[in-house]
């Protein structure tokens, strides 16, 4: 009988759970869907951490990637910076976790390649395309906003309009799904056929391949990439208990070459995979989840469910704020 790894009693069972309360919250302007409108309030000017289109009906913050565009194009009148800064701050506090728990397009290809299919697994060929992203973020989502804004004063954030397929789900799909606005399709063309074609192909290779957008295409995700070494917020290794085994990276679903590096989404699924127990969850100095075998266990069961309880009552209550506030205090 193969032993059974002890760190599977401690696995980490909320990460689909935040997953989905993150997508409500990004997206709490529930009426906005009954409506077929777009949410244009003051909190419109905040961006949300993830990958969450401006024009859903529902969204209730701007997608930071749509907004980094928008400010690099009217940089010619002022510099970018509370964007910017926005964004830094994010992955400063939290890099690629934002994909692995918070990130609503990611929960999205996480069902999508849940549908039971023949996989396709990581491999040299997925590593490398792992780089196109970055290409993606230089060309589509820096470059050419910057070239339009300052030679032509003109806004046009390419990534969202060209590529961006939550852009498509979230905002023409969403919109154009209510009968309010069934007058909108007469000004669909070929634009919108390319990018519902574009759509359709990325979560199709995400059915057989493993976040296929986030690993390959997600321009913010090769941003969050980069602070991903420095944020505060994700897994870490005990290098001293760590035997350099390779499981962990072996059996991640992302190209990783290490735990932590630039394409580690910090699911943490990779505590299951460790058997000495030398991977937990960190907030700066602080161990926030650990292995049963770790010295950095947590406190008792009953000390662990209570904080639980508390954590996922505050953010119940305000989840339950953000739901009266967006559709019945202020709506649009």
């Amino acid at each position: 009988m193969a032993e059974r790894n002890p760190n599977k009693a401690r696995r980490i069972p909320n990460r689909r759970l935040i997953q989905l309360y993150s997508a409500l919250l990004h997206n709490a302007n529930l009426v906005g869907f009954t409506k077929g409108r777009i949410y244009t309030g003051s909190a419109k000017n905040v961006c949300a951490p993830g990958l969450n289109c401006y024009s859903c009906p529902g969204a209730v913050a701007s997608c930071p990637l749509g907004a980094l565009q928008n400010a690099l194009a009217a940089s010619r009148h002022t510099a970018p910076w509370y964007v910017l800064g926005i964004v830094m701050l994010l992955g400063l506090i939290a890099g690629r976790t934002i994909c692995g728990w918070l990130c609503p397009m990611g929960l999205l290809q996480e069902l999508l390649h849940a549908i039971p299919t023949p996989k396709i697994r990581k491999g040299r060929v997925t590593r490398a395309l792992s780089w196109l992203k970055y290409a993606i973020l230089a060309v589509f989502a820096a470059a050419i906003p910057l070239w339009y804004g300052l030679r032509q004063g003109l806004q046009v954030p390419a990534f969202c309009k060209y590529i961006c397929p939550a852009g498509t789900l979230e905002g023409a799909v969403g919109l154009l799904s209510n009968p309010a606005n069934e007058g909108l399709f007469s000004m669909l063309g070929l634009l919108f056929t390319r990018k519902v074609v574009v759509m359709l192909a990325v979560f199709l290779a995400c059915v057989f391949c493993y976040r296929a957008f986030c690993r390959f295409l997600c321009p913010l995700g090769a941003i969050y990439g980069l602070f991903n070494r420095l944020a505060l917020i994700g897994v870490r290794v005990d290098e001293d208990r760590c035997t350099r085994c390779g499981a962990c990276v072996q059996r991640c679903g992302m190209d990783v070459r290490r735990v932590g590096d630039r394409e580690c989404i910090h699911c943490a699924k990779c505590m299951d995979d460790c058997a000495v127990g030398a991977i937990s969850v960190k907030c700066g100095k602080a161990t926030l989840k650990a292995p049963a075998m770790s010295d950095a266990a947590p406190s008792p069961a009953a000390h662990r469910s209570r904080r639980a309880r508390i954590a996922w009552i505050a953010a119940l209550a305000v989840l339950a704020a953000a739901l009266v506030w967006f559709n019945f205090v202020r709506p649009f």
